[in-house]
């Protein structure tokens, strides 16, 4: 048999069978929620919605360098494009890679911006390189698809949007065993009293652009007008320095830190919270938004253009910085809030934007990319 007839033949009994997709996830170790959520979602949806025409499987590399021996695999997908290094030694040609944002590459594409150390940057230049190798790019909002265009750094015509969805627990209708576990665990004296506790809520890590420098700035000004007020942090801890800062304005023993929560207690807290505080200054998406929404939560977000992709007509936004803008927004919302009917329609507004967004959509498009470059393969 010539090699023509060979690779004839091996195309023959692959068109005979579901192509075989290799998700490949973020390291255990690294204990990244978001990431591990989108894993975790689309490889559950395409594999019950998509099953009958794909074979998926879950591959969560070792922390060793390289792969070594690939399992047999028609199509790669890279779920978080901080692991686009990984491309040097897949297929690129049979390899998507959804990208979130391009923090990762900053310290290449905005060195006065993002300014590293050189071995750092050749450790970016690697992974950038191999990110622009990829078969096709899953962008998660059109911001994000509109910053790689931007810089070059994939073809327009091989960058496909595809938003990421809102996860099953995240709805209005209680859950007993949740909402009994968020409220053990929060503050007894937070619960009563003879003035109502109102809860701002703010979800996400403590890295710089997300800017909790701020949220404590605004947090303690609306305390002077509403001290009845606390902070609801969930997500990573506070950095030693705004730790510093809220004891400095006199909002610590107003704060409480829960550190990551399971996704039923966190909607829970969306439940709980009267207000989402958004304050980043820079986002490839915005997950928290569309989760408080999908709950009935209000939400006040920074004015960029990918929160407003995603956050439509039923948030409030604000300014990067404006402390008093975001001061002034904050406490106009909760004070809209005793009114129930201006509270019902705030609801319905939440509800209807949140729907905008499904992880069985997710996965819908996400079969299209594959099949769009399995095709060219």
């Amino acid at each position: 048999m010539t090699e023509t007839q060979a690779s004839a033949a091996t195309m023959s009994r692959t068109a005979l069978r579901k192509p075989r997709i290799g998700l490949i996830c973020d390291f255990v170790e690294e204990n990244w929620p978001s990431m591990d959520l989108v894993a975790d979602m689309v490889f559950e949806r395409l594999q019950r919605e998509h099953g009958a025409a794909l074979d998926v499987a879950r591959i969560c590399p070792s922390l060793r360098r390289r792969f070594g021996r690939l399992p047999v695999i028609d199509l790669f997908h890279l779920i978080d494009h901080s692991y686009s290094q990984l491309l040097h030694d897949l297929p690129a040609g049979r390899t998507v890679v959804t990208c979130h944002d391009l923090d990762t590459f900053r310290p290449v594409l905005e060195p006065a911006r993002e300014p590293r150390p050189r071995w750092f940057c050749a450790m970016v230049e690697r992974t950038l390189s191999g990110f622009r190798q990829a078969a096709h790019v899953i962008a998660v909002s059109a911001a994000t698809r509109d910053e790689i265009v931007r810089f070059g750094l994939h073809p327009p015509g091989r960058i496909t949007v595809v938003p990421n969805g809102v996860h099953p627990s995240c709805s209005p209708v209680p859950d007993p065993a949740a909402d009994s576990q968020l409220s053990r665990i929060l503050p007894i004296d937070s619960q009563g009293g003879t003035e109502e506790v109102v809860w701002l809520l703010n979800v996400g890590s403590s890295m710089p652009r997300k800017r909790l420098d701020l949220l404590l700035r605004v947090f303690a000004e609306v305390r002077t007008h509403m001290p009845n007020v606390r902070l609801l942090r969930v997500g990573e801890a506070l950095a030693a320095d705004q730790r510093q800062l809220a004891r400095q304005l006199g909002v610590e023993s107003s704060l409480v830190e829960l550190g990551g929560l399971s996704r039923e207690v966190l909607a829970a807290a969306y439940r709980r919270a009267d207000l989402l505080v958004h304050t980043a200054e820079a986002e490839g998406f915005g997950l928290p938004l569309i989760e408080a929404m999908a709950c009935g939560c209000q939400v006040i977000a920074s004015d960029l253009p990918v929160l407003r992709e995603v956050g439509g007509t039923a948030a409030t936004y604000c300014a990067v910085g404006d402390i008093a803008g975001w001061k002034d927004a904050i406490v106009a919302a909760l004070l809209t809030q005793l009114n129930p009917g201006s509270r019902a329609i705030s609801r319905e507004k939440a509800f209807a934007n949140a729907a905008r967004f499904s992880w069985s959509r997710n996965a819908a498009s996400t079969q299209q990319v594959y099949e769009e470059v399995l095709t060219r393969c």
